[in-house]
């Protein structure tokens, strides 16, 4: 039986994937931030667990507790889970900055470091799959998105230069770019927005009332791109049963079309078109 050990499953992108993956055959380690979602992950049939990217003991103890029940090995990783702090950039303050790259990239480096020791001694050459959740902003970026667009570019760039690295190995680091996927993202968003933003005080407070219509809209309006969850799953799974795993794979219309255009427009045109998202 092969095992995988997945981050973020309270809800959305890793719940479905830890439920889905287990009916598949897979002996998942469903991790949540909050021990109280691990205890209710347990009550439906999961192995779950505490891991916080940005608590580092929690990495380390929950890394040891999976490999603890499997013998000291792993066959794959899925690293999930990140939040958003909507905000203009002369507005965010750097601790709130600091925070997000916790989050959304040093806790998973650390998860990543650890994985590729473990695969190492694996086979031959070593084997194993780490799979990345990224975003479409891990290749454009938006008004307001510019510290999540920072941790994803981030992502990426390390990603790849694992791959590369790993080339001679069985070890593979492939990336997926969901674009808009429904989840709790927006609610996420909203706590991070409340607890860093000030923004009446801003000097360009107008320009946040769409933002903040947005993020506190209790009607939200479908998304005519957004996709549910399994979509996601559907390419984790291809990634993982792939002995020869894509580098990155496209989720959403929005992802396909924005690589696209990033790729055949010029500069200005590319940037006018992020201008408007």
């Amino acid at each position: 039986m092969r095992s995988i050990l997945i981050t973020g499953c309270s809800s959305g992108i890793g719940y479905h994937a830890a439920h889905a993956l287990k009916n598949e055959g897979w002996r998942v380690f469903a991790t949540c931030r909050q021990e109280a979602d691990a205890e209710r992950l347990r009550a439906e049939g999961l192995e779950s667990f505490r891991l916080d990217y940005e608590d580092p003991a929690s990495i380390a103890s929950g890394f040891d507790e999976a490999l603890s029940r499997t013998g000291g090995t792993l066959d794959a990783l899925f690293n999930n889970g990140a939040y958003a702090i909507p905000a203009l950039v002369e507005d965010l303050p750097v601790a709130a900055l600091r925070q997000n790259f916790e989050a959304n990239l040093f806790g998973w480096h650390d998860l990543t470091q650890r994985a590729i020791k473990v695969m190492r001694k694996q086979g031959t050459n070593g084997q194993g799959h780490i799979v990345q959740c990224s975003s479409v902003m891990g290749f454009i970026t938006t008004k307001f998105r510019g510290s999540y667009a920072a941790t994803k570019h981030a992502l990426e760039a390390l990603s790849t230069a694992a791959r590369l690295e790993l080339r001679d190995t069985d070890i593979h680091i492939s990336i997926i770019q969901p674009g808009p996927i429904a989840t709790d993202f927006r609610l996420n968003s909203r706590k991070n927005f409340d607890r860093w933003i000030d923004w009446e005080k801003s000097d360009q407070a107008p320009r946040y009332r769409p933002v903040v219509d947005r993020l506190y809209a209790t009607d939200k309006s479908p998304d005519p791109f957004e996709l549910q969850c399994d979509a996601v799953t559907a390419k984790l799974r291809r990634a993982l049963n792939s002995p020869h795993p894509k580098a990155r794979y496209h989720v959403t219309k929005v992802t396909t079309f924005s690589a696209l255009a990033l790729r055949f427009l010029p500069g200005r045109a590319s940037e006018w078109m992020m201008s408007k998202g």
